[in-house]
This record gives structure tokens, C-alpha cells and sequence, in this order.
């Protein structure tokens, strides 16, 4: 196979304008997954795979090789190129040679039931991709159903993009398996409350605290503010219950990735 060492072929173009540009992921409907376990991820969950790229020089995992040869069979396009080429390319140090162009997933908030999404987390406003891929992390590790983002134009909040490189990689391939589904508050706040969803919400002014966290049987949703400004009294106005996590130092919040898991993980003890 031949060995791209231009970095002006179109493919390579359009991998360095994904990495870059989130006009260019929208428009498209493409994003990029970097190392060999965002690609194996990306194929075992069946995602749709456009293309490859690899460097043969950086690529030395059998695993790695392997899961190229086995999408060249099944048809799927594997662009070999140079060592600089990639490197060009690699969104962080020490690249692992391979990389797979995905299209998103079209999910939409109607497909959702609580009958098979029992157990949701959404996020308003989220403004950090690493902390949305670290929460569709825990998401997986926990066994919660998926995860809502949420914008909100009437505060004038909007989600930051998901499949952001840095949301991508956080997620360690949680992505593929729980693709996150873009919504509106008010659109979000009608379909959960039509659809029977217990809501349940963090503050620190809240006067319930985490611990005596006691979900009844009932779907339901952890509904989890921006960064900046936590939950807005409007938002936090649709919640059944509102809850706290205790701060016992000098600093006043948890950072969002972290406060998601400490609630997931109390919500998951409770379920057995």
C-alpha cells in the first residue's frame, strides 16, 4: 500500500479542519477519534466509520494492525501516511499512529423512553468538552442511561460541542455507546415531565444533602447546571428534588465532571 507524505491530499485537510473547527464538524457531520482505543471502540460499537488514518512508523500494536486490516476487508477506506504526516495531524504527544473519521449519530430527544433510558443525566450549558466526555465516562461506569445537553437560548446558554477532540478523548470510547442527544430546556423540561421523569438537581443552597439521596422507582434525571453559574432558578424550578454536596474546605463548588460522578455513584448505591 502506498504511503501518503502530502499533506495537501483532501482527506488530510479535512482531518486537520475537524480537529480544529466546530463549523466544520456541524457541517460536515464528522468528527475525529484519535489512538487505537477510540478507533476499537468506535468499530465494535458499530459507529459509522468513514475512513482510517494510520502511520504504519507509529502503529507497532498487533491489536492496531489487526483492526486495520480487518476495515480494509469490510471496505472501509485506510489511508497510510508518513511519520510527519501524522504527527501533523496527532491531537496529543506520543500518537499511537491511528485515527478513524466517524459520522455522528442522529438521536433525538423522542426516540428516548424512560422504559429503556431509565436513568439520565443533563447538563446545562456545559462549557468544557473534557468535563462532558469525563461524565459520558462515568455514565458507562456507572450503568446510567445516557446523557441530555442542554441549551437553553432564553438565558442566552449553550452547550459546548461534544465531540470536541478533548470530549472525545475523555470519554475513552464512551461516546460510541452512549452518543449524546442536543436538546432545548423548555423542549427537555415538557418530554421529562410527559414521560413520568423524577428530577432531581444540585445546589449549594439546596438544604438536602447527597447522602440522604433516596430515588424511588420512578425514571429519573440528574439535572446538573453550567459550570460558571451552576443551576439558574428557572432551571432549578422544573427539579422534584433539589440536593447539595456537602463543602467542608475553602473552596465553594466541585468541578462538574466531578460533582456528576460523586451523584451518580450515590444514586447507583442506592439502586443495589
Amino acid at each position: 500500500m502506498t504511503t501518503l507524505t502530502s499533506r495537501s491530499n483532501p482527506k488530510i485537510k479535512q482531518i486537520r479542519l475537524l480537529l480544529a473547527h466546530r463549523k466544520e464538524r456541524d457541517e460536515t457531520g464528522l468528527f475525529v477519534a484519535e489512538g487505537i482505543r477510540h478507533t476499537g471502540e468506535a468499530v465494535e460499537a458499530r459507529a459509522a466509520v468513514e475512513y482510517i488514518c494510520y502511520a504504519p512508523e507509529f502503529l507497532t500494536s498487533g491489536f492496531g494492525n489487526q483492526l486495520v486490516q480487518d476495515q480494509l476487508q469490510r471496505g472501509v477506506p485506510c489511508l497510510a501516511v508518513d511519520r510527519e504526516t501524522f504527527i501533523s495531524l496527532a491531537d496529543k504527544d506520543n500518537p499511537q499512529g491511528l485515527l478513524a473519521v466517524v459520522r455522528k449519530p442522529k438521536v433525538s430527544l423522542s426516540e428516548l423512553s424512560p422504559q429503556k433510558f431509565r436513568w439520565l443525566v443533563a447538563l446545562v450549558a456545559a462549557q468544557d468538552p473534557g468535563n462532558i466526555g469525563s461524565i459520558l465516562r462515568t455514565i458507562d461506569a456507572t450503568g446510567a442511561s445516557g446523557l441530555l445537553l442542554l441549551d437553553d437560548p432564553e438565558h442566552g446558554q449553550y452547550c459546548t460541542d461534544p465531540y470536541h477532540p478533548s470530549s472525545v478523548r475523555a470519554s475513552m470510547g464512551s461516546i460510541f455507546w452512549h452518543p449524546p442527544v442536543s436538546v432545548g430546556f423548555s423542549e427537555f423540561s415538557t418530554w421529562a415531565k410527559s414521560n413520568g421523569y423524577q428530577i432531581y438537581g444540585t445546589s449549594t443552597h439546596a438544604t438536602g444533602d447527597y447522602r440522604q439521596f433516596k430515588p424511588g422507582s420512578d425514571p429519573l434525571i440528574l439535572l446538573m447546571g453550567s459550570e460558571r453559574e451552576g443551576l439558574l432558578p428557572a432551571q432549578a424550578s422544573i427539579c422534584d428534588v433539589m440536593l447539595k454536596i456537602p463543602m467542608h474546605g475553602r473552596v465553594t463548588s466541585l468541578n462538574l465532571s466531578v460533582a456528576t460522578g460523586v451523584m451518580l455513584y450515590s444514586i447507583l448505591e442506592e439502586q443495589g
